[in-house]
């Protein structure tokens, strides 16, 4: 009875994903100029005003599709959220589902074309442009879009807006009431999401929250998450002489600052990216059965990835994701002396400045880790400073370091992979995609996501839907729009056959 059931379930999720697929293949070009107009709306997390111009559009998008919509904010002046609600008839459960449409700056060199003029190319290194708008025949699922937020996060907004337009083409009604909830500071540490989270309870409940951030597993199966990790960001500075010094005249007698940086930093993790700083590992949490079996049972992609990425070897653990219950601290950038190369001066330089974060593990917080990093600088010698020192305090410490955290951070959230919701997510994934999807206990990403989990009392799944080489945060952003079509399905399957 119960291999009647699961069988007639399949059948009746591949009419449906036929459905779905049919609409699209009929109204790609509308999809991808829907998906175009929002791409082109600059998103810099930390420009509030084009943060509201974006919250704006999609609140209008929500709207048309008969959702009803309104505006969150923390306190006046912090970026808006955008939550829009459908309550369905006979629906038990509810589902809020999470993307941020927020962006990462888009300084980088090396853009091909303008962050926010989408441009339709072939994969990278090539990228060759395309015209896609002309000509009647399907669109080549190759092909990629490029802008900032192509695959974080618009693209899973996309995928949400598409999926609702096919269900409702085919008069398909969600077995589900469906929250959408879509962040307008993510790329910035979420800073004030938990206080807009505290000020909703009542309109966020739910009992189940599907996360749409980052990419797909490498192998390019669809794979189910159920956790990210959390993140303590700070900048370090260190100072040498008042102004630049000859390195010749002074270059054996006064301190370098890069010296002083790369030892620093030497000193807080080793070449393998073990991290040095005493006490650190203590608050890590175990890694259950359940999880390691899950990490076990994950298809192999290592050496591909090494080949794809011109790797001469890796850090930490031989298989990429068993790295994610565990912290990293991740250099982002150093930076010394006024130019680079060929143009630099042969000088000392006055100061150094580095940005660095902290990926925490399920157990760690942001708090203990600021703790652990001070006490450990203070204990090598550092006095630690939260501006720049004036002269008495030079002369009166031999190794100034400034420490300025991040506003923002966030706790590691994981949801157990047995629970009823947990499991219903990957069988409806998996009668939609047709076969076993790929369940990772932890992303090795961090978010905001314990701030709603925690305070709403709810499991959560990640459900991503972007390629894994789409040059997140980075220059030449990028969507295969055959992932933009695998998501319409994957969305439409959860609002459509989900149910526990």
């Amino acid at each position: 009875m119960i291999s009647l059931a699961l069988s007639v379930s399949s059948a009746q999720a591949a009419d449906l994903r036929n459905t779905v697929r049919a609409w699209r293949s009929a109204h790609e070009r509308t999809i991808v100029t829907e998906f175009v107009t929002l791409l082109s709306l600059p998103n810099v997390a930390t420009n509030i005003a084009d943060v509201d111009r974006n919250a704006l559009y999609i609140e209008d998008q929500l709207r048309a599709r008969g959702l009803e919509t309104r505006l969150l904010r923390a306190a006046p002046g912090t970026p808006a959220a955008v939550f829009g609600a459908r309550k369905v008839p006979g629906a038990r459960r509810t589902v809020i589902f999470y993307a941020h449409y927020d962006g990462q700056p888009v300084g980088q060199k090396g853009w091909i074309s303008s962050p926010f003029q989408p441009s339709m190319r072939s994969a990278l290194p090539e990228a060759k442009p395309i015209d896609w708008q002309g000509g009647a025949s399907p669109l080549d699922p190759d092909w990629r879009l490029f802008a900032r937020s192509a695959g974080d996060d618009k693209a899973s907004i996309q995928a949400m807006l598409s999926a609702l337009d096919a269900l409702q083409a085919a008069h398909v009604e969600p077995t589900v009431n469906i929250k959408l909830l879509y962040e307008g500071e993510e790329e910035q540490g979420s800073p004030h999401f938990a206080a807009l989270v505290a000020r909703n309870l009542d309109l966020l409940h739910g009992d189940l929250l599907i996360m749409g951030d980052g990419p797909m597993h490498q192998s390019g199966k669809q794979m189910v998450n159920f956790g990210n990790r959390g993140i303590a960001s700070f900048t370090l500075t260190v100072y040498g002489a008042t102004r630049p010094l000859h390195d010749g005249h002074y270059g054996s007698w006064a301190p370098s600052p890069a010296v002083m940086m790369a030892h620093l930093i030497a000193g807080l993790r080793d070449e393998d990216g073990h991290i040095l700083i005493p006490h650190f590992y203590d608050d890590v949490a175990p890694v259950s059965p359940a999880d390691q079996a899950a990490l076990a049972a994950m298809p192999p992609v290592e050496d591909d990835l090494k080949r794809a990425l011109g790797l001469g070897r890796t850090v930490g653990p031989a298989r990429l994701a068993n790295g994610y219950l565990e912290p990293t601290l991740n250099v982002r950038a150093i930076h010394v002396g006024d130019d680079e190369g060929p143009s630099a001066a042969n000088a000392l330089a006055t100061q150094a400045d580095a940005s660095l974060d902290f990926r925490l593990a399920p157990g760690e917080t942001p708090a203990h880790t600021r703790e652990l990093l001070e006490t450990y600088l203070a204990q090598q010698g550092w006095l630690i400073v939260r501006e720049d020192p004036d002269l008495k305090i030079r002369l009166s410490h031999p190794r100034i370091v400034k420490v300025i955290w991040d506003e923002g951070g966030s706790i590691a959230t994981k949801t157990a992979l047995d629970l009823p919701a947990s499991r219903a997510v990957v069988a409806s994934i998996g009668r939609t995609v047709g076969y076993q999807p790929i369940t990772l206990p932890i992303v090795g990403a961090s978010s905001g996501m314990a701030d709603i989990v925690n305070q709403l009392h709810i499991p959560m799944a990640g459900v991503s839907i972007a390629n894994y080489d789409d040059n997140q945060h980075a220059q030449n952003e990028n969507l295969r729009l055959g992932n933009l079509w695998d998501g319409i399905e994957v969305y439409a399957g959860l609002l459509a056959d989900l149910s526990w």
